[in-house]
């Protein structure tokens, strides 16, 4: 009769305990993650504003990454939002860069912005060993009956 007292003594005293995972609060963190990732996404990428001409044409496809220079309706240069000075654009763009070579330099002009400046800037970036150097532009809309 002891026996049988304390094998129930000590079936009470060692309760089960739940080894299932409960997922359910880690997928709350990572949808509300997932959302505010989208959200900001966008706004991470932007740089100054620019008014880009229009043109016809396709977009560009490739592999490798792009460093983006602005040129504002004043002809300041820009990377980012950051203001760079016309002495250390080459300087900056090379420090950028660093070891993938096959990065390429696309500039973006304000539409209003003075054509030598956007040409100077190229031509800087020639100087400078750069060979892939492209111009942004924004699609042009779509004409009705073409």
């Amino acid at each position: 009769m002891i026996n049988t007292t304390n094998r129930r003594l000590s079936s009470r005293r060692t309760s089960r305990r739940n080894s299932d995972i409960n997922i359910t609060n880690l997928m709350d963190v990572m949808m509300v993650l997932l959302v505010v990732f989208m959200v900001a996404a966008p706004l991470m990428t932007s740089g100054i504003a620019l008014d880009l001409p229009k043109v016809g044409g396709k977009a560009l496809e490739g592999e490798e990454t792009s460093i983006n220079i602005s040129v504002d309706k004043d002809g300041s240069y820009y990377i980012g939002k950051t203001l760079i000075s016309d002495d250390k654009i080459v300087a900056k763009v090379k420090a950028i860069r660093g070891e993938n070579q096959q990065a390429s330099v696309t500039i973006s002009g304000d539409t209003t912005s003075e054509y030598g400046r956007v040409i100077n800037l190229m031509a800087m970036l020639k100087q400078a060993g750069f060979e892939k150097v492209g111009l942004k532009t924004g699609a042009r809309p779509m004409l009705k009956g073409k």
